[in-house]
């Protein structure tokens, strides 16, 4: 039996970025990025949330929400970061089973972790990149309480902190498709629900933001 009832507003993000794949394939433009080099600047970003003690031996373990297909993964093999442990979920089906296909050995899952929140364990980072950028046909309220919803839920799932990026609201001109936030809105969002050890990066060069919230005080 065809279930009737409508889909959440967020899925449309994994619609829009499945017709990317389609029509320009397995790589970052396929998922949306405009560019590679970019998007390993992404990465990069994403993985400086990580603050390991020079004493820490065990593996980090690193949850990539999202992964779409592996890239984040790809990085991590070709740079040889293999302190990270990693696990990639995302709730597009045909995006976890590229990523079998390429890598069968590698933690992929498919899940709706806002539906089935159980299922969701205890990782020491959370890294949420792309999420947060293009809303397609929401609005900004919509989007705004998808994030706030999954931004709670991973930040509770990490033992240590998350990462995550938007669009900046500084720019010369705005994309009425993207999710441009603005720093006072997450700031306060942060501090009242989250924590109040947050760092907000804007100093790579692109037109958006990533910041990391941690559990308690960090040291660089």
């Amino acid at each position: 039996m065809i279930s009737s009832e409508k889909p959440p507003d967020y899925h449309q993000i994994t619609a829009c970025t499945e017709s990317y794949f389609d029509r320009l394939g397995d790589s970052p433009r396929g998922m949306g990025w405009p560019n590679t080099p970019d998007a390993i600047r992404r990465y990069q970003i994403m993985l400086d949330v990580i603050r390991q003690q020079s004493t820490q031996t065990d593996p980090i373990s690193v949850l990539d929400l999202g992964c779409g297909c592996g890239h984040l993964y790809e990085y991590l093999r070709s740079n040889q970061l293999n302190n990270i442990q990693y696990t990639g979920i995302d709730l597009s089906k045909r995006f976890i089973d590229q990523c079998h296909i390429k890598y069968p050995a590698a933690d992929f899952r498919h899940l709706d972790v806002l539906q089935s929140p159980e299922q969701l364990e205890i990782f020491d980072y959370i890294i949420l990149n792309g999420l947060f950028t293009s809303r397609c046909a929401m609005s900004f309220q919509q989007m705004w309480e998808f994030a706030k919803s999954l931004l709670s839920l991973a930040f509770h799932r990490a033992r240590h902190g998350i990462a995550f990026n938007a669009m900046a609201k500084h720019v010369d001109w705005e994309r009425d498709d993207l999710f441009h936030l603005p720093l006072d809105t997450f700031a306060a969002f942060a501090s009242g629900s989250l924590s109040r050890h947050f760092v907000i990066r804007n100093d790579y060069g692109l037109y958006e933001f990533s910041a990391y919230v941690y559990h308690r005080k960090t040291c660089v």
